[in-house]
């Protein structure tokens, strides 16, 4: 009896040991897991993220379109894992105060503006599903720009002397949101 056990166990074991590597090698490469960091004006910011690929797929548009990610719908600003940002200090992001913390980041795109969220519900992998919003810290609303076209989906940071950008790039679309120290 306890040898039956013992086997049945180590194929669990076995298999669950293949799960775990099928997610890591097979879905990973789908949509890599990304970890940018940012440093100006003594603020550090810090995104985590996976970046999709567009494929040949309609990225921004009408749902009944076909599109990856539909106008006013809940986007998680990436794929698998629900997107977080850190900052090191309190913040003016996109005009709001934001104190200093870790934040789940969402969007929720529109033909002319993308609305953009920051939610205290952390730790939440697969983040297909939409946040708590009575968690929500804060939420604005930035314009589109165009862009080259982009391939992957990536979030980049840049500075002038007003402001550090935060961009979202993807498709022919460009969201940039401003952040200030406070």
């Amino acid at each position: 009896m306890k040898r039956k056990i013992f086997i049945g166990l180590g194929v669990l074991g076995v298999a669950l040991i293949g799960v775990v590597l099928y997610g890591a090698l097979v879905v990973a490469k789908k949509s890599p897991f990304k970890e940018d960091s940012f440093s100006a004006n003594g603020l550090d910011i810090k995104v985590t993220y996976c970046q999709p690929y567009k494929k040949g797929r309609l990225i921004f548009g009408e749902e009944k379109d076909g599109a990856l990610q539909p106008y006013g719908k809940y986007w998680r600003l990436g794929a698998n894992a629900a997107t977080e940002i850190t900052f090191s200090k309190n913040v003016d992001f996109a005009g709001k105060q934001v104190n200093a913390g870790t934040y789940r980041m969402y969007a929720v795109p529109g033909a002319t503006s993308f609305q953009v969220g920051l939610n205290s519900e952390l730790g939440v992998y697969f983040g297909i599903n939409e946040p708590d919003y009575s968690k929500d810290v804060v939420k604005v609303e930035v314009p589109v720009s165009s862009a080259d076209e982009t391939e992957q989906f990536v979030i980049k940071f840049s500075s002038d002397s007003t402001a550090i950008n935060m961009d979202f790039v993807w498709d022919k679309t460009l969201v940039r949101v401003p952040v200030k120290v406070q």
